[in-house]
């Protein structure tokens, strides 16, 4: 995407070894991981929004908090993801100032899904419109 270089294939899986092995005990080092595995890319689509439910897993797990996806702008979130891989103090701030205890507000987490989805340029469908059944 844009000028940024995902890792190549060739070495995938050695990258999400390394992923997996690396601590997430506090913010700083669930973010490096979260930079890591976005660079990884391992899938075809759907890395962005899958990485972003994983990040909110590992801060609700490890912390118990998640993001308030709602309170980051999209541009601010792709540029600072698009310089994370270099200098990742820009998205650990993003992230940070969003951070919220609400880890089972059922708002927080859908709306979070509607923008994870706009992040990345689909908004055909809101998590309000869709009927609970």
């Amino acid at each position: 995407k844009s000028n940024f270089r995902f890792a190549p294939v060739l070495y995938l899986e050695a990258a999400l070894d390394h992923i997996s092995q690396m601590p997430q005990t506090n913010f700083e080092e669930i973010i490096e991981k979260y930079v890591e595995m976005n660079i990884a890319h391992p899938f075809r689509e759907g890395n962005g929004r899958s990485t972003r439910i994983w990040l909110d897993a590992m801060l609700k797990k490890e912390l118990g908090c998640v993001v308030d996806w709602r309170r980051i702008d999209k541009e601010d979130y792709l540029l600072a993801m698009e310089r994370s891989p270099v200098r990742d103090t820009e998205i650990k701030t993003l992230l940070k100032n969003a951070l919220t205890t609400k880890i089972n507000d059922r708002e927080v987490y859908m709306k979070g899904l509607d923008a994870s989805y706009d992040y990345e340029g689909y908004s055909t469908y809101k998590t309000a419109e869709l009927k609970n059944e």
